[in-house]
C-alpha cells in the first residue's frame, strides 16, 4: 500500500496537470504561456513516475491523475474561462468521482488480499507474479 506521501505526490502531480492544460487556452493569445504547459505536463509525468516509485500501483495512479485530471479541468474552465457546465457534465464528473473512490477501494481490497497470501500483487518483467 503506497504511503501517504505518494498521495501527496499524486496530487501535485494532477495540479501540474490541469495547470498545463488550463493553461493551452491562454497560450494562444500569449504564447509565453507555453513555456508553462511544457513545464506542467513534463512535471507531471516526472512526478507520476516519482508516485509509481513510491509504490502506488499503475492503474490506480494513471486512473486517478487520468479522471481527476478531465474533472478539475472541466470544473476550473467553466469557473475561469465561462465554458459550458451542463447538468449531463456534471453528472459525468460525478461518474469520475464514483470511478475513482471505486477504484481506490479496489485498489486496497487487492493489497489486503495480496498480503493475506504473502505475495505483493506486482508483476515482474517476465510477466509473472513477483513474491
Amino acid at each position: 500500500m503506497p504511503r501517504t506521501g505518494a498521495w501527496a505526490v499524486l496530487a501535485l502531480t494532477i495540479a501540474l496537470e490541469v495547470t498545463a492544460t488550463l493553461s493551452l487556452d491562454a497560450a494562444q493569445r500569449h504564447p509565453w504561456l507555453y513555456a508553462v504547459v511544457v513545464v506542467g505536463y513534463a512535471g507531471s509525468f516526472v512526478l507520476l513516475s516519482q508516485v509509481l516509485r513510491m509504490g502506488m500501483p499503475l492503474g490506480v495512479a494513471y486512473g486517478i491523475w487520468g479522471a481527476t485530471g478531465v474533472a478539475l479541468t472541466a470544473v476550473l474552465a467553466w469557473a475561469l474561462f465561462g465554458d459550458p457546465l451542463t447538468p449531463t457534465m456534471l453528472a459525468g464528473i460525478g461518474l469520475v468521482a464514483a470511478g475513482v473512490l471505486l477504484v481506490e477501494l479496489g485498489s486496497q481490497q487487492a493489497a489486503r488480499r495480496a498480503q493475506a497470501s504473502g505475495t505483493t500483487g506486482t508483476t515482474d518483467t517476465a510477466g509473472g507474479a513477483s513474491a
